[in-house]
């Protein structure tokens, strides 16, 4: 069966353009032209989505939270594929929980080349068994991926997917330090381009959440994060 892409943009001369050259490469390719019109395509079960930002009735922000706020579509990968190239945006769409963010404009060789890598990286993922811990409780602190929320004190919260994954790798392993590529690496993806600075900010919004346990997550200067060996 072949790799099925959902591939939505408002300008139709670009669907159309990137739509042959994904089917060149044996892709199955879904269109839409607007945020509502995507949300209507998922219950067609892509195995990747490529969204633009700018598009009409919903835009791709709007989108991909609702993606990822589905338990049936929070582990496909997401591409944003948009004319906007501040920072702040390429953050903002990666705290959402894209998985990779392109600037326009793109040669189709290398949105396919991302589409594969983005591809390698989920099906990589799934056969190394990474998915099979479910959950951690470390000290105060209970995380449950199964539902994608945490639990300080009893009291349930809902981290932004980046957010929820960089914690739930840190607390997983306890003691170990890790500097920012590693993260980068493990959290994101060896295949995708995001700043340094990305992990930090992460960091900071984690412990603004953790609040009085913010502590529980440590700063090894010139070096990078660990999570506390709690007994």
């Amino acid at each position: 069966m072949k790799t099925k892409i959902l591939l939505v943009d408002d300008e139709r001369d670009i669907v159309e353009f990137l739509k042959y050259n994904l089917e060149q490469e044996d892709f199955s390719v879904i269109t839409a032209y607007d945020g509502s019109e995507a949300m209507e395509k998922m219950a067609e079960n892509p195995d990747l989505v490529v969204l633009d930002i700018m598009m009409p009735k919903m835009n791709g922000f709007e989108v991909c939270k609702k993606i990822r706020q589905n338990n049936n579509y929070q582990d496909i990968p997401v591409i944003f594929l948009t004319a906007k190239g501040g920072e702040a945006d390429e953050i903002q769409g990666l705290e959402l929980g894209a998985t990779d963010y392109i600037q326009k404009p793109i040669s189709p060789k290398k949105l396919v080349a991302r589409v594969k890598s983005n591809l390698r990286r989920y099906e990589g993922k799934k056969e190394d068994g990474s998915d099979l811990i479910k959950e951690i409780e470390i000290g105060p602190i209970k995380i449950d991926k199964k539902k994608y929320v945490v639990f300080i004190n009893g009291v349930q919260n809902v981290f932004p997917r980046k957010e929820f994954e960089l914690l739930f790798f840190l607390a997983g392993n306890p003691g170990r330090v890790f500097n920012r590529e590693a993260l980068l690496k493990e959290v994101w993806g060896a295949d995708v381009f995001v700043v340094d600075r990305t992990v930090d900010v992460h960091i900071r919004k984690i412990r603004e959440k953790l609040n009085e346990y913010a502590d529980l997550i440590e700063t090894i200067k010139g070096v990078g994060y660990r999570f506390k060996n709690v007994e």
